[in-house]
């Protein structure tokens, strides 16, 4: 295997950061690890490894409300 000299430096939310790590710590992995898998998918894919959509109008629009502190709220997902 080639030497890792590269380094990749990211800005994360320090919440989302916090969980990502403690999932990754319950599979074995490191977060450098869990980058390197990533990494590594997008090039056997040649893209990104999953689907990435453009939201449609009616989900972009509940997004701005959402931010807004607007729309429909829920208790639970059911």
């Amino acid at each position: 295997m080639a030497n890792k000299t590269a380094t990749i430096a990211v800005r994360i939310e320090p919440a989302v950061k916090k969980k990502v790590e403690k999932i990754l710590e319950a599979v074995g992995l490191s977060t450098s690890e869990a980058v390197n898998v990533f990494f590594r998918r997008i090039q056997l894919a040649r893209g990104i490894p999953f689907k990435v959509e453009i939201p449609k109008k009616r989900t972009r629009k509940a997004i701005k409300e959402s931010r807004r502190g607007k729309g429909k709220k829920f208790n639970s997902a059911k």
